[in-house]
Order: structure tokens, then sequence, then C-alpha cells
């Protein structure tokens, strides 16, 4: 559980054009770790290429390496399936699949791989998940009813629970809380600081307070205009990124100059 991401050299393409440049950079297991920098600077970009995401779009690819734990997730050989499945995803809005219930909502990813399991078991997965996305409490009285009969912040609580059920080493979330409210966004706050506990996290956030609040790293990214590759800036400890960064852009864009 929970692993090393490096990224050395890394370039990001849609078709001809270098969307994201020449990352390096080494993310710590059990750690949250969140990129920020202003809209189309490449962090959703370089987010899906973690877990091999970005290359279902057509033309899409990455060239440079991507270790997990010092395997390179796009050598030759590798399942993007299995990637997939050890490197979890949570996105901007909520996705429950609308006609399941919750239930199997959380043992979606188990039947996509194809598991036999025991009802039993069946039930450990579901209690143990929605435990993990503290979840449970709300929902154990109505795990047949549709997951989208959730309010928001649930249905975000209901999707980490359905990444976690599978039991990925990383878990990747693209702005998990930009589509909620200030109570539900608290709620999915706290959920990233205990995950940390077992799991390598990746966030990327529009709302630098919340970097502030739950990254132990922050990766700032930027773009030098319109048309131009989106490039790591800088990457440290999230206090030193936001009170003394070694880089005037990171500076302007974290004292509110630019973005």
């Amino acid at each position: 559980m929970s692993k090393r991401i490096d990224a050395i050299d890394l370039n990001v393409y849609y078709g001809n054009f270098l969307a994201v440049e020449g990352v390096n950079i080494s993310i710590e297991p059990r750690s949250v770790t969140a990129f920020i920098g202003p809209s189309g600077c490449g962090k959703t970009t370089f987010l899906r290429t973690i877990n091999r995401m970005h290359e279902v779009l057509p033309g899409a690819r990455a060239e440079g390496q991507l270790l997990l734990d010092g395997e390179d997730i796009y050598g030759p050989g590798v399942d993007p399936v299995r990637v997939r499945t050890m490197i979890g995803m949570v996105f901007q809005r909520p996705n429950p699949f609308p006609t399941m219930s919750i239930r199997d909502n959380i043992l979606a990813g188990h039947k996509l791989n194809g598991t036999r399991m025991s009802k039993g078991d069946a039930d450990a997965i579901v209690e143990k998940s929605l435990r993990g996305a503290n979840l449970w409490e709300e929902v154990k009285d109505r795990l047949d009813k549709p997951g989208s009969g959730l309010s928001g912040g649930q249905q975000q609580r209901l999707c980490i629970a359905r990444t976690i059920a599978v039991s990925p080493d990383v878990i990747l979330m693209d702005e998990p809380c930009s589509a909620l409210d200030p109570i539900s966004t608290l709620a999915v706050e706290d959920l990233i600081n205990e995950l940390k506990d077992e799991y390598t996290v990746v966030i990327v956030t529009h709302n630098m307070q919340q970097a502030a609040r739950v990254a132990d790293k922050t990766a700032f990214f930027n773009i030098a205009g319109t048309g131009k590759p989106g490039k790591l800036i800088e990457y440290d400890d999230t206090n030193v990124v936001f009170n003394n960064p070694a880089n005037k852009q990171t500076e302007d864009y974290v004292s509110g100059r630019f973005g």
C-alpha cells in the first residue's frame, strides 16, 4: 500500500501539441501532494498521466518515465487497466453510477475485474470502504438505494469509497471539492488528511487555502503563454511554497498577483 511516484523528464502531448514539458518530480508515499497553478498550465493533464488516463484521448501520449516504486508504468507490456487499479482517480464532479445502488457502486471495481467473492466478503468490503470514506453511518441503512440519491458531498465521498474499495496504492483527485458547498468541502478535506495514513494522495486544486490546509508538499505549475507547454516551476514543502517560495513566478501566484 502507498507507493512513491517519480516522473523523470516527462513530456505530455495532445497529438503534436506539447502540453506539459520536462516534469521531474518525486512524490512521497503516505503524503498529500497538491498541484496548483493557473488554468491551462497542465496540472490536470499531468495528473491524468499518472494513471494512464491521459492516453484514452485520441492522439494523446506521454514520453519519458513515470515510476511507481521504481516500475515504469509506461514500460513495454504494462497493462494500463492494471495501472488504473493501483492508481485510483476521483473526478471533479461526483460521478456515482446513477442506476446502481450505493452497495453496487462500491463493488463496481471488483465486478469490472471479474473478482468472485462471497456475500460476506462483499459486505465487508462495502463497510470497510464506506467507513474509510467517513460515509458508513450516513448510508448504512440505505445501501440498496441509488447512489444518485445522495447529496453532492455524500456522492463525492461515495466515489472516494468506490476508489478505495479496490485497494489502490495511490489516489488522484482532480479538484474534488470544486462542485461542493463549504461543509461538504470540509468533510472531504478531513477525509484526505486521513487517507494519507494508507495512501499516496495527489490533488489538483484551484483553492490555495485548500492546498495549504491539506497538502504536505505543493507543486506549482505555470505556462508562459497560450500555446506554450505547462511546466513545473517549483516543488517544495507546502509552507515553503506559500510563505517563502524560491521562484518569483510562484510568489506572484500565491500572493494573488496573477492567475
